[in-house]
C-alpha cells in the first residue's frame, strides 16, 4: 500500500491509527469484512481460483462449504447460543424476517419453532414485515436473517421492531452488516460460495444449533412432543404408502 500510495509504511500507520485502528492487521481485518459485505455473486466467481473442469468444481464447491462450517464452528460461542435459547421462551412472539433468498431460512426456522408449540411467524415479504414488526412490544423476540449488505425491508423491520421494545437478534455473515447495529446480539456463518448463489451451508448448521439448545432448554417437553410427531409419522394420513 505504501508503494503504491508514494509514501513510506510508518505514514501509512499512523493514517490508520488516525482512523481509530489499534494497528494495520485490525485494519486488514476491516477491509476483509467490507469485501464480503459489498461482495457480489460476479466477485465470488471470480475472486476464486478456477477449477479444472466441472467435477473439479463439485469438490471445491464442497471445500468450501466445509470451510464455512468450520469457522462457524471455530467461532461459535456455544454458551451464548444456550443463552440466547431461553429468550424464545420468555417471548409472547417470535418475528423471524428474511426476505429474498433468506426467506426459506426464516420459513425453516419458523417451522422448527411451531413445531416446538412456540408462536412464531415468518415475515417474507415487505407487508408482512411491516405488519409483523408494527404490533411486537418488549416482549416479542425477533430473529433478522440477511447477509452481506442486508436487503432493507429486513433492515427497516429490526430498526422498526428495535424502537418498539422487541429483543432483537441478527443472522448475517459479517459485523458491518447494519443488523449487526441494530440488534442486541449478532451470531456469524459465512456463505461464501465458488459459484453465482451464496451458500447456505454454515447459516443452516447455525439456525440447526440455536434450535438443538430451543429444544433442550425444555427436553422433557421436546420429547413428548417428538413421541407426538412420530405416532403421525408411522401412521398419519401425510405419508405416502403402498
Amino acid at each position: 500500500m505504501a508503494q503504491r500510495l508514494n509514501t513510506d509504511p510508518a505514514t501509512i500507520v499512523r493514517i490508520v491509527r488516525g482512523l481509530g485502528f489499534a494497528g494495520y492487521r485490525e485494519f486488514q481485518e476491516y477491509l476483509h469484512e467490507l469485501s464480503l459485505a459489498f461482495a457480489t455473486s460476479a466477485d465470488t466467481m471470480e475472486r476464486r481460483p478456477k477449477p479444472d473442469g466441472i467435477s473439479g468444481h463439485v469438490s471445491a464447491s464442497l471445500d468450501l462449504d466445509l470451510k464455512n462450517l468450520q469457522a462457524l464452528k471455530n467461532t461459535l460461542d456455544a454458551k451464548r447460543v444456550a443463552d440466547c435459547a431461553g429468550q424464545f421462551y420468555k417471548a409472547n412472539r417470535i418475528v423471524v424476517i428474511g426476505s429474498d433468498l433468506a426467506s426459506v431460512l426464516a420459513e425453516y426456522f419458523e417451522y422448527h419453532l411451531v413445531l416446538l408449540g412456540l408462536h412464531a411467524f415468518a415475515a417474507t415479504s415487505a407487508g408482512k414485515i411491516i405488519h409483523l414488526t408494527r404490533s411486537v412490544s418488549a416482549n416479542d423476540l425477533v430473529v433478522a436473517i440477511s447477509f452481506r449488505r442486508g436487503l432493507r425491508q429486513t433492515v427497516e423491520g429490526v430498526k422498526a421492531a428495535r424502537r418498539r421494545g422487541a429483543h432483537c437478534v441478527a443472522i448475517t455473515d459479517t459485523y458491518l452488516s447494519p443488523l449487526s447495529r441494530y440488534c442486541h446480539e449478532t451470531y456469524l456463518a459465512a456463505i461464501e460460495s465458488n459459484s453465482f448463489g451464496a451458500s447456505y451451508a454454515a447459516p443452516m448448521a447455525l439456525l440447526n444449533a440455536i434450535l438443538g439448545a430451543i429444544g433442550q432448554r425444555r427436553r422433557s417437553n421436546t420429547l413428548r412432543i417428538a413421541h407426538e410427531i412420530s405416532e403421525e409419522q408411522r401412521a398419519g394420513s401425510r405419508w405416502y404408502q403402498e
